[in-house]
């Protein structure tokens, strides 16, 4: 009876001991990973991406001669080099690199002629002003293609670069040659009032502005013109 007592309290005394082993391993390894995590997120702080969108007032236009026609903003096509949400920055000639960190909201094409269809509505050059979603035929199209949309640095000089071509179409006519009423290419420069990418974005904003602008006098002209 005395070996089978002594037995079972060497028995015992073992599970006491792999217990101890046990959870003094477990409360090292507890104190061990807040050292760590510690450690790592003072080198490898996690990275927030922003995103941005354009900015600025419908311009007003004195002058603009209003028409009781209807048109449809197409969804502008974007460069390859150029179609991504990605702000892209040219720095070099022949260099060009993307930030993946600071992206606009949506693709450059779409910001585009989403602000113009705003405005186009604003000016009331056209009775309605619709976007590619519309089905019903309207006498007029507007579509083209942003060719430049980045932060060009030139000779020191930081500057938001759209380059645009636009073509208008009257739908009524039978063939699209004899359909293009107004074809033009417009290349904006502005520069950047401080090289972050908040001030990529303000500057871009007043360079869609300028753009916007500028193809409202010219709509107005060539809509007046065909009137005659």
């Amino acid at each position: 009876m005395k070996k089978i007592r002594a037995f079972h309290r060497n028995r015992q005394g073992r599970r006491a001991q792999r217990r101890v082993t046990f959870y003094g391993i477990v409360g090292v390894f507890l104190l061990f990973i807040p050292l760590v995590s510690g450690c790592g997120l003072g080198k490898n702080k996690p990275t927030i991406m922003r995103q941005y969108l354009l900015e600025y007032p419908s311009p007003g236009v004195e002058g603009l001669k209003r028409g009781d026609e209807l048109i449809t903003v197409k969804h502008f096509f974007v460069d390859k080099a150029f179609s991504t949400k990605e702000m892209i920055y040219r720095q070099d000639p022949f260099r060009y690199q993307s930030d993946p960190y600071n992206q606009w909201m949506v693709n450059p094409g779409q910001m585009v002629s989403g602000y113009l269809i705003r405005d186009l509505t604003k000016a009331g050059l056209f009775r309605a002003v619709f976007s590619s979603d519309n089905i019903e035929p309207t006498r007029y199209v507007l579509q083209g293609r942003v060719d430049e949309f980045l932060e060009l640095n030139q000779d020191g000089v930081s500057k938001a670069a759209l380059s645009l071509s636009v073509i208008l179409l009257d739908s009524t006519k039978k063939s699209i040659p004899a359909g293009v009423v107004f074809q033009r290419d417009y290349q904006l420069f502005e520069p950047l009032r401080e090289k972050t990418p908040s001030g990529f974005a303000q500057a871009m904003s007043k360079a869609m502005e300028n753009f916007s602008k500028r193809l409202l006098m010219d709509l107005s002209k060539v809509i007046d013109d065909s009137k005659r």
